[in-house]
């Protein structure tokens, strides 16, 4: 990050101009400044690009809006040569019209640099928002990441210290100790999905203290756990076997300038013999070629931001079966793309006869991930599996309601006494799924667990009790309420918020605290669907449907918002109405098996049975042959005496 000079900016503000769909920019500069004349919604607005983001492979710009916002301008620089296409302007989203009523617009919260960017591009990042005064009073101590950001303060007792970097491999030792394990709790902090829990990171403290992981869910990973979304590094790199095996990020990038320290695959020969695993044989490439790199098969590239290649760290071996079965991709045909997968397949089985099988536990975990339910006692198997990553078995313990309604505590007891923090986390996040009386037993201990990450979660499933007598408790849900405080600058933190006082029974504190992140976060549509439960559950009708209605102005694609406005008048049987809802949120979302059901029970209660039979046999396989849509097509096919349908449902 930088202000914008001419000694900063790379991009072209020579009255450069680019079209985007319904948008026009033009770029120029003025008494020194830089500026933009963006036309969008036919309005021109000029707006003052005060600072840099980043130098390769893009730079983006930022503009200040008012009350302490720096937002992401939505045409970014590609820093790239000419010759690879690069020196150019291009938009955020290349393939969409990003309009100003949608929460991928640049001015909304999900393009706000002080929430969602500056934490881990500058030093001593605090965000200082004020949901009370909707402000922003962000300060840093260094404009860029420097030596404090991985060692605290103490970096400025070092700062002269001369650095020579490593100039071979002899650098790099992957027999790493405790140590360096630990030390790269630091990388996490910036190198992962994650939720803050504090305001401002501290390197001297476990990434656990400071941030809940996300974990391998949809749409962030495929099934089998390669990253898709935006997810950084944490969560496809906590699945390696290097991983498990001790190798930390120091092995392949040297600590201070990051770099790749070998950029061949001598990289991997530091650990795997040259003699067994440079062959053409294992390599199925010739050697020397780009296709027998070892990082094109194993650790392929998935491109973001429009023109940032990132390599998937899980150093998977490929698996094009998978491709075949749940159309996972595969890394023969990222670049093969004139084959099929089953040629794919052929090619592997050909020079692998006896690869290693996936044990009975890696394949249904992927069948968990692919389905998001599993009969139970597969699923348990999954969580019980130590043979299993840590983040695998923990992202199938989050699952488990989509498996099961209910858990005791002869289930959880070990995964709450487990050494495995990242178990402790999943248990505690589906704590809800035990009675009040056995979350005063073992879960009841993750109150005072050694991770804040572990205590925020347990905290929102105790607070039923007297937090007044409980110190322990006290200060876990003093903890959960700073993590939502400093995340309200968006609609989450506010939805959040307002669940803690409604389970504190405080309902007009949980009302402005949604209304607040109506506010703030307009085209986020949970907080509509929460408030309008709100006033439903107050006895204020009238409030509700305005919420609704509101909402779905706001929000026209939000399948959520549909859905819960056609319950909403089901339950105040206004059927024929709610069926129009119910019809259009299962349009918007056409995999969405709860969606289907609802819309499909619905028709059959206003006596479409017979076009309710029909839809759910054409669009059966859109919800992944869900068993609760089956048995619902069974019940309709007996309904009406249509003896093919039940047989076709019998087969599925």
């Amino acid at each position: 990050m930088d202000v914008a000079t001419p000694e900063s900016v790379i991009g072209d503000f020579d009255n450069a101009e680019f079209s985007h769909f319904s948008q026009q920019v033009r770029f120029y500069t003025r008494d020194g400044n830089y500026y933009a004349a963006l036309t969008e919604a036919g309005e021109t607005t000029e707006y003052h690009l005060q600072y840099t983001f980043g130098y390769r492979p893009l730079q983006q710009y930022l503009v200040d809006t008012g009350k302490g916002r720096l937002q992401l301008f939505p045409y970014a620089w590609d820093a790239h040569p000419k010759e690879q296409g690069g020196q150019r302007w291009y938009h955020n989203y290349a393939n969409e019209d990003i309009k100003p009523a949608d929460r991928l617009h640049w001015l909304q919260p999900s393009q706000n640099w002080n929430g969602m960017c500056a934490d881990c591009h500058s030093d001593g990042l605090v965000r200082g928002f004020d949901h009370q005064t909707d402000h922003f009073n962000t300060g840093w101590d260094h404009i860029n990441v420097g030596c404090q950001s991985c060692h605290g303060e103490m970096a400025q007792d070092h700062a002269k210290a001369e650095y020579k970097e490593p100039n071979s491999l002899a650098a790099s030792d992957w027999h790493t100790s405790k140590a360096n394990l630990q030390s790269i709790d630091g990388c996490y902090a910036c190198h992962a999905l994650r939720s803050p829990l504090t305001d401002g990171y501290d390197p001297t403290k476990p990434f656990l203290d400071q941030f809940s992981p996300s974990m391998l869910q949809q749409p962030l990973y495929y099934a089998d756990g390669q990253i898709k979304e935006e997810v950084y590094v944490y969560g496809s790199f906590q699945q390696s076997k290097m991983h498990q095996l001790g190798v930390t990020c120091f092995n392949c990038h040297d600590k201070h300038t990051y770099k790749i320290i070998d950029r061949t695959n001598g990289l991997c020969h530091q650990c795997h013999a040259p003699s067994q695993y440079e062959t053409k044989q294992h390599l199925m490439h010739e050697p020397g070629t780009s296709g027998s790199e070892c990082v094109e098969c194993h650790m392929p590239n998935t491109t973001y931001m429009g023109v940032d290649p990132r390599r998937d760290h899980s150093m998977r071996v490929p698996r094009p079966e998978l491709t075949v079965q749940y159309g996972i991709p595969n890394s023969c045909n990222r670049c093969h793309q004139d084959e099929s997968a089953e040629w794919a397949v052929e090619q592997v089985a050909n020079h692998y006869p006896n690869k290693r099988p996936l044990t009975p536990n890696e394949k249904a975990y992927i069948e968990l991930q692919h389905s998001l339910s599993l009969p139970l006692p597969m699923h348990l198997a999954i969580i019980n599996d130590q043979t299993l990553p840590e983040l695998k078995r923990a992202s199938a313990l989050a699952l488990l309601p989509n498996t099961t309604r209910t858990l005791d505590d002869a289930t959880i007891k070990p995964w709450v006494e487990s050494r495995y923090p990242l178990i402790r986390l999943a248990t505690a996040q589906v704590g809800f799924l035990l009675s009040e009386a056995d979350r005063e037993k073992s879960y009841a201990a993750l109150i005072e667990d050694e991770y804040k990450a572990v205590r925020v979660k347990a905290a929102m499933q105790m607070l039923h009790k007297d937090i007044s007598k409980q110190p322990a408790l006290k200060k876990a849900v003093d903890e959960l309420n700073t993590a939502n405080d400093v995340s309200r600058w968006r609609g989450e933190g506010g939805l959040n918020a307002s669940l803690v006082h409604l389970q504190l029974g405080q309902l007009q504190p949980a009302i402005d605290a949604l209304t607040q992140a109506i506010q703030v976060d307009p085209y986020f549509d949970g907080s509509y669907v929460n408030l309008a439960d709100l006033y439903r559950n107050a006895g204020n009708t009238g409030l509700e449907k305005n919420t609704y209605i509101n909402g779905i102005k706001a929000n026209p694609t939000s399948a959520l918002l549909h859905y819960s406005y056609g319950l909403s008048l089901i339950r105040v049987q206004q059927k024929q109405q709610a069926l129009r809802y119910l019809q259009r949120a299962n349009e918007l979302e056409p995999d969405n098996s709860q969606f289907g059901y609802v819309y499909y029970v619905a028709l059959d209660s206003v006596g479409q049975t017979q076009q309710a039979l029909s839809q759910l046999k054409q669009t059966l396989s859109n919800y992944r042959n869900s068993q609760q849509l089956k048995e619902l097509g069974l019940y309709l096919s007996r309904k009406v005496s249509d003896r093919a349908s039940y047989n076709w449902f019998m087969a599925q």
